[in-house]
Formats: C-alpha cells, structure tokens, sequence
C-alpha cells in the first residue's frame, strides 16, 4: 500500500496539472474570441486548438514538478498542505502570467525562460506549501 504521504502527492499533482491546464483552456478561449485575427470558423477552431494542446502540455510538465518536487519532499519527511489552495495557485499564476503576456507583448520572453519560469514557479509553490512532519526523527 502506498504511503498515505505519496497519495496526497499524487493527487496533488493531478489536481495542480487540471488547475494548470484550466488556466490555460480559458487564456486560449480569450486569445482566440479577443486577440486573434480569425478569417473563418477552421482559423477559430485552429487557434483555440492549438492554444490548448499548448497549455495542456505545459500543464502535463507542471504536473510532473509538482510530483516530483512533493516526492522529494516527502523523502526529506515533509507533508503537503493545503494542496487544493496550492494547485489554485498554480492556476492563477499560470492565468495572470499568460495574460499579461498576451495583453502587453513586450513582456513575452521567449519560451525557454517562460518555461523555466512556470517550471520554477511551481516547484517554489508546491515547498512552500510543506511542512516537518511532527512526531518524527530524522537520521
């Protein structure tokens, strides 16, 4: 049986991806109908798709740093808490962090450090959100 640490891990990092890619189908939503030059319904369906396997993928890797970084924690005997608060947090910085770059350009920095950024951003929310575990002795 899993350690019930690793299952809240687990979930949380279910639950920070679907927050994540949340965030990102409804910046998609408001790209494609209030940003976007569409000439016909396939441009709308292919703005708004695209838009959203991209964020769908970023939220996927946002998803694996947050199991990886609560693994790590949990390794250092130290628990998550208030995951749903923390996966909100990834959403809504993911919302605001896409767009301000969508509604002022000249802060888009390129996908690499936008993806370091993210990346970043979510290992920093997913420690802050532990705790030492009481009661325990480390070696």
């Amino acid at each position: 049986m899993t350690d019930p640490k690793n299952r809240i891990v687990i979930a949380y990092a279910i639950w920070a991806t679907v927050c994540a890619a949340i965030a990102g189908f409804v910046i998609a939503l408001i790209h494609t109908w209030f940003f976007s030059y569409n000439p016909g319904r396939s441009a709308v369906i292919e703005t708004l798709f695209s838009g959203t396997m991209a964020a769908v993928a970023i939220a996927a890797a946002q998803g694996a740093v947050a199991l990886l970084t609560g693994s790590i924690l949990s390794q250092l005997n130290r628990a998550l808490q208030y995951t749903v608060l923390l996966g909100l947090l990834i959403g809504l910085f993911d919302f605001v962090m896409y767009f301000l770059q969508m509604a002022v350009p000249a802060t888009e920095v390129g996908w690499i450090p936008d993806l370091i950024i993210i990346v970043g951003v979510t290992g920093l929310i997913t420690a802050a959100g532990s705790r030492k575990v009481a009661g325990t002795v480390t070696a």
